[in-house]
């Protein structure tokens, strides 16, 4: 299959990013930092969740980060929901797109979530119903498609359970995480054929963590195969809670520039998001997990 021509890029560093980072930022700097993505050309921008604080504190108050979007434009702002108490905050909120969760690991959903992967689909069965209902766009995550901390190697057909069952309650988009970064692209396309089998390509996005420092090239995979959606994260944001130290989302910056040199589209300004990564590391007191904004920032230095 011919490469796209295209491709959507899911920035997912102001949520997935930050969720991970041991320092917490304003809301304020969230706010600030989802609105310079947006001027460099990002399109959709993961803006929060509504998931407990309790649990999650790093997203406290992402009501009042979406307050200060314009939800009404063509720039999309997903924010991740639980349940149906979840749903009520995210619509009070305005929120236009919601994502929901689930797990291709047995172990790894009744550990991060405490239930099987069936309960867990039924709990968002009335939250889909409602969002489809109230007419807002549906995205499903699937985690640890390509391994798990807990059983190691996840079975192709196992991930293709699980996107069909998110795909019949209603999702849009299907977005398949290698939440651990151990994939590698032989396994990736093997992985994505499976579950194309069951859930049209045009709906899958991929979400790979580069724990390995194989996530571009799983990446490539993808692209090979058809998929036109993925997800990254600025400035690499956000670490592997189940591999100590280890990176964790794929670093948008690097992405934009594989994608320039292969000539697809992204529609996004690489010199500018590389800037808006240099910010928001340095809020964090970190430097960039992104080669590309390394690479750029000595180019910088050196004029």
């Amino acid at each position: 299959m011919s490469l796209p021509a295209a491709v959507k890029i899911v920035e997912v560093g102001p949520r997935d990013g930050l969720q991970n980072e041991a320092v917490a930022v304003s809301v304020a700097s969230r706010i600030a930092l989802i609105k310079d993505l947006v001027a460099a050309g990002l399109k959709t921008v993961e803006a929060g969740s509504f998931v407990s604080p309790k649990w999650v504190p790093q997203m406290a108050d992402t009501a009042a980060v979406l307050a200060d979007l314009d939800l009404g434009g063509d720039v999309r702002y997903p924010v991740l929901v639980p349940n149906l108490q979840g749903l009520d905050a995210a619509e009070g909120a305005g929120a236009k797109d919601i994502a929901i969760f689930a797990a291709a690991s047995e172990s790894f959903s009744r550990r991060n979530i405490n239930c099987s992967i069936a309960e867990s689909l039924e709990r968002f069965r009335p939250v889909a119903e409602r969002a489809r209902k109230n007419g807002l766009t549906l995205r499903g995550y699937v985690s640890c498609v390509l391994g798990c901390p807990y059983e190691g190697e996840i079975a192709p057909s196992a991930v293709a359970r699980v996107a069909r069952a998110l795909h019949d309650l209603g999702c849009a988009e299907i977005s398949l995480g290698d939440t651990i970064g151990t994939g590698t692209p032989a396994k990736a396309k093997a992985m994505i054929e499976t579950v194309a089998a069951q859930v049209p390509m045009a709906q899958l996005a991929v979400h790979y963590h580069d724990t390995y420092g194989q996530a571009l090239a799983n990446i490539l995979a993808a692209l090979e195969l058809g998929i036109a959606v993925i997800d990254s994260s600025v400035a690499g944001l956000g670490g592997c809670p189940y591999a100590k130290g280890a990176s964790g989302n794929v670093a948008t910056e690097d992405v934009v520039y594989m994608l320039n040199g292969m000539g697809i589209a992204t529609g996004i300004d690489l010199d500018r998001l590389a800037e808006v990564g240099r910010g928001i590391v340095r809020e964090l007191g970190r430097a960039s997990a992104s080669k590309t904004a390394q690479a750029l920032s000595a180019k910088i230095g050196n004029n």
